[in-house]
């Protein structure tokens, strides 16, 4: 946890979420430490079956307090299950999408973006920090074939766009997850395309041959987040066994 924290201090996430320890106790030795994006069932039940007693997730299973831990809601069953065999659950939401070579820095590299920095810098942190990114392909692409390479990097079925933009893509600007509000700091930044997980219908209007918007999904915009505990957990502990779940915990299907 203390590696975890050193790369994405907690200081650095939102002021509404909830990173950190979510279950269990830090004193415990870690028999594996499997790797995912949402803490459900099938999770514990795949760290229960994989020997691992330590559950390492971007989203948190917390987010708000429980006044019951019951049987009612997957939420608490899951953290029933958790206690129940000894598993202990860290997550690293936030404060991991606003580091340096965070979640957004991952996905710029996965593009071969250069030239990346933060696309709105956090000046108040107590170390360099910020939301979304921006950067540049190494050499400027038709807004159809930037779709289709997007679309095959992340392993998406589709991709929700604006218009196709009539000029060539260079400056990229991105953000994991539901990015929407960074839309309009994107075109102050001169982006040419702007890629997220998730957007409101509404504001995909207005920005027709200014910005092509590529919205892909937040599980997929998000899925290399576990390469990043991975590296962590690998240099910092490097006799810790690490796994990355086999289980996929996107709800939404694409039919």
């Amino acid at each position: 946890m203390s590696a975890l924290e050193q790369f994405a201090p907690l200081p650095l996430q939102e002021s509404w979420d909830n990173a950190g320890l979510q279950v269990g106790l830090t004193e415990t030795e870690v028999s594996g430490a499997l790797l995912c994006l949402d803490v459900t069932e099938k999770i514990v039940d795949e760290a229960v079956s994989k020997g691992c007693n330590l559950i390492v997730s971007h989203h948190p299973l917390l987010f708000r307090g429980l006044k019951t831990i019951s049987d009612l809601t997957d939420v608490q069953r899951t953290v029933r299950k958790a206690v129940r065999q000894d598993i202990c659950v860290i997550s690293m939401h936030t404060n991991m999408d606003n580091a340096v070579g965070g979640v957004n820095y991952v996905i710029a590299q996965k593009l071969g973006l250069t030239d990346v920095r933060f696309l709105v810098p956090t000046s108040s942190a107590p170390t360099e920090s910020g939301s979304g990114v921006v950067g540049e392909l190494t050499e400027p692409m038709a807004a159809d074939d930037f779709i289709i390479q997007v679309k095959r990097t992340f392993g998406v079925e589709c991709a929700m766009c604006n218009e196709l933009l009539r000029r060539p893509i260079r400056r990229v600007a991105l953000c994991g997850g539901a990015g929407d509000f960074l839309l309009d700091d994107a075109v102050k930044a001169g982006a040419d395309a702007f890629i997220t997980g998730e957007m409101h219908y509404h504001q995909y209007f207005g920005y027709e041959q200014q910005l092509q918007i590529c919205v892909i999904g937040h599980y997929q915009s998000e899925q290399f987040t576990t390469e990043i505990f991975e590296e962590i957990i690998r240099q910092a502990c490097p006799g810790v066994k690490t796994l990355t779940a086999e289980t996929c915990t996107n709800p939404i299907y694409y039919l």
